[in-house]
């Protein structure tokens, strides 16, 4: 079959044998497949927790029918339209554990491209909006990183779950601009000096209750600054640097609660759970279309080398998706 390999010469489309289900898991046909960030990264032969290098198979996140099932699999059958995550995701065909998919809504047409945009957003945005950052009716987040598309998830998020004020970054403008069609109320620019007293001004000087961090060190003090005492900061991403200053003394002072988050970690059960809080929480707002992405551009699976050239100029909002 065909997929999308890391090998000695860098990231090429290439021959390889389809996988076979076994325990758990599921075979998908896999007919779109939506690009993130970390995929970026692997394409130059970075590691992404245990995955990476030679021989990997790139791409987490995909959309496509049943084609097998393994004997341990649970509540899905050959033929079931899926999207998912899951590591391979580049290929005609991929493996999956069935609690690490959602099953596309069967109304409202929902097709293989838009799916495929879905669920690296929704897993890892209810986890970290709703379940370690304990959002509540009312309150105030915002998102560092938000023109990105799990960043565009966790707003509408944050807005369906009855928060009172959502303030989204971005380092670009017309990107900048474009935040309020996905529930921000502020749209700030995390590289202007000025932009926490922008967040302390729009909340009467306290600071938000909760931050959603894509970006970490480059602005990790001013997060401290800009949130609440006895506020949350949810630790998602790193974009800005894996390593930088850290005010211990503001922290301690601000009593906030800073929670680090991977699925690089994560035991299967834990994924499983996840997914199946995200099922029971917000697929509602899925099914219509309440919580949705925009699709940036969509390639075929042999330009998927230009995809991943969009992706690198970071101009885009939104998914960038390729077909199969």
């Amino acid at each position: 079959m065909k997929a999308y390999v890391y090998g000695a010469n860098g990231a090429e489309v290439t021959d390889v044998a389809k996988p076979a289900p076994k325990g758990a898991q599921v075979l998908v046909r896999v007919r779109a497949c939506g690009l993130n960030r970390a995929d970026l990264g692997m394409t130059k032969g970075h590691a992404h927790g245990s995955a990476g290098g030679v021989g990997t198979v790139l791409g987490m996140e995909w959309a496509g029918e049943v084609a097998e099932i393994g004997p341990d699999a649970k509540g899905v059958k050959v033929g079931d339209r899926v999207m998912g995550s899951g590591a391979a995701a580049f290929a005609e065909y991929t493996l999956a554990d069935y609690g690490r998919l959602f099953h596309i809504p069967s109304t409202g047409n929902m097709g293989f491209e838009e799916a495929a945009t879905l669920p690296v957003a929704l897993a890892t945005m209810h986890n970290a909006v709703v379940t370690n950052g304990a959002l509540q009716p009312g309150q105030s987040v915002l998102i560092q990183g938000a023109s990105s598309g799990v960043g565009l998830m966790a707003m509408q998020i944050a807005k369906l779950k009855g928060a009172k004020l959502v303030v989204g970054s971005s380092t670009d403008a017309t990107r900048r601009e474009r935040l309020k069609e996905f529930g921000a109320d502020l749209a700030i620019d995390s590289r202007d000096p000025g932009w926490v007293d922008q967040v302390l001004k729009a909340t009467n000087g306290e600071g938000v209750d909760l931050i959603v961090d894509q970006v970490s060190a480059s602005v990790a003090n001013q997060n401290l600054a800009a949130t609440k005492v006895k506020g949350r900061i949810v630790n998602v991403g790193r974009l800005g640097g894996s390593h930088g200053d850290f005010n211990f003394d503001l922290h301690a002072a601000r009593r906030i609660n800073y929670i680090g988050v991977t699925f690089r970690t994560r035991t299967i059960e834990e994924i499983r759970d996840i997914f199946s809080a995200v099922r029971s929480d917000i697929w509602s707002a899925v099914e219509s279309r309440k919580l949705k992405l925009p699709i940036d551009k969509v390639l075929p699976f042999d330009q998927i080398g230009k995809a991943f050239e969009r992706m690198e100029a970071n101009k885009h909002l939104g998914k960038i998706v390729v077909t199969l």
